[in-house]
């Protein structure tokens, strides 16, 4: 049984912008993920709203990914494979950062997942790195959350690639697959998780099968 770990935001979380839902477990892209591969593989999903990858949003708690993934790491062990897809939420304005900055915060959480050893696991586990889908013409209330940040997560296709080539991870950039819905220019709608999951399940197959 290969064990995987999709960690994200309220992209991975199933936040469905058309509807105003969560969508269901097996529609939202780690379930298609899970569904895709069949037996064998199990999936756990770890989608948390507001999630960033270092910064902490007071307004909404600490959001911050780096805080909560050792413990998550350590709930969930064994892990043959994690999936981080964050960087959305920090392009904020109110966190200030750039899109050099989301990618140190990033390598934050990568550092941590390729150190990650215990007695269950005497190797780190494999990564999968995902740039998330650009921002593009938010509406209503993300209009001023995330003014100015579609110009920055425009940016973290390329910084997140050679992220992933410096940890020998996998690299999969949404952006060229799925836009976000036209309802909030944020986050994806129900074609668009299944779109995603399907490639991630495609490249998360063929690296299994040579190992």
């Amino acid at each position: 049984m290969k064990n995987i770990l999709c960690y994200g935001d309220s992209n991975t979380f199933g936040w469905d912008p058309d509807r105003l839902v969560r969508l269901d477990r097996d529609t939202r892209w780690p379930g298609v993920l899970r569904n895709r591969l069949g037996t064998g593989y199990h999936v756990m999903e770890e989608g948390l709203p507001g999630r960033t990858t270092v910064w902490a949003d007071h307004s909404m708690g600490l959001m911050s990914g780096a805080d909560y993934l050792y413990p998550c790491l350590f709930s969930h062990q064994p892990l043959d494979l994690v999936i981080l897809m964050l960087g959305t939420n920090d392009t904020k304005p109110m966190f200030g950062v750039t899109p050099v900055d989301i990618a140190r915060g990033m390598d934050q959480l990568m550092r941590k997942v390729a150190s990650f050893r215990t007695e269950f696991m005497p190797e780190p586990p494999s990564m999968l790195l995902i740039s998330p889908a650009r921002i593009i013409d938010p509406k209503d209330r993300f209009v001023q959350m995330f003014q100015g940040a579609d110009l920055k997560s425009a940016e973290l296709g390329s910084r997140y690639r050679e992220l992933a080539a410096q940890y020998g991870a996998l690299f999969l950039d949404a952006a060229a697959l799925v836009e976000p819905s036209p309802a909030d220019g944020i986050h994806l709608n129900e074609a668009s998780h299944r779109v995603l999951g399907e490639a991630v399940a495609s490249m998360v197959a063929d690296f299994f099968a040579t190992r």
